[in-house]
């Protein structure tokens, strides 16, 4: 049975998701900036006796991608994304710049995942589906067994992701959350990259930005 860890790290309050199944674990959006948030998460998978199997980024904004080379060095892993996320990732030192905040540059991907394909950690299967509108490689990940998604930054509680960073697109992004998301279920738990977890149904009901759209 797949689990979710949730860790709230760097200056923009970024979530970072370990999925994992007891044993294996798949590190999601590694936002530790610090050595102390580098620690933390390290210690977290060596106490809880996890091993650390993939990383995967829903996007490539730097609050997301901030613990990449570290991962590399300290867990052996390298990213792996959407191909149209690729620059953006690329980009990641000058995005560190534009805010003020460092980014180490990320290693290049190990792959790049495909929309529609499926993951597999243990007898578990995660579902790709293909999200842009906040990001133009956005994927959100979805465990139908655990009825839970990985969102990034698609959905939010009572909001959505922004849509004026380059590459960035609202009326795509609202196609995405009615078309990707919505169908997937009210009872799916929403795994937000900032901000608490929500539902499927609570956002389809209540969202102001998603009104007419369920």
């Amino acid at each position: 049975m797949l689990k979710v860890a949730s860790f709230t790290f760097n200056p923009f309050q970024e979530n970072t998701y370990v999925v994992h199944n007891g044993e294996q674990g798949i590190l999601i959006d590694p936002g530790c900036w610090s050595t102390a948030e580098e620690r933390e998460l390290e210690a977290w998978f060596r106490d809880n006796g996890i091993a650390p199997v993939r990383l995967v980024l829903t996007h490539a904004h730097i609050d997301h991608v901030f613990g990449c080379a570290w991962a590399h060095k300290a867990l052996g892993l390298l990213p792996q994304l959407h191909r149209a996320d690729l620059a953006l990732l690329r980009a990641a030192p000058r995005q560190g710049q534009m805010y003020g905040v460092p980014c180490e540059p990320s290693p290049e991907p190990e792959r790049f995942i495909e929309e529609g394909s499926t993951i597999a950690l243990g007898d578990d299967a995660i579902q790709v589906l293909f999200v842009p509108g906040h990001a133009p490689g956005h994927i959100a990940l979805f465990s139908e067994g655990q009825r839970f998604v990985i969102a990034g930054d698609t959905l939010f509680r009572d909001s959505i992701g922004r849509t004026d960073l380059p590459g960035g697109d609202t009326e795509t992004l609202l196609r995405s959350i009615s078309e990707q998301l919505f169908p997937l279920g009210d009872d799916v738990t929403v795994y937000s990259g900032h901000g608490p977890e929500t539902t499927i149904g609570r956002e389809r009901r209540s969202n102001p930005f998603l009104r007419d759209r369920g």
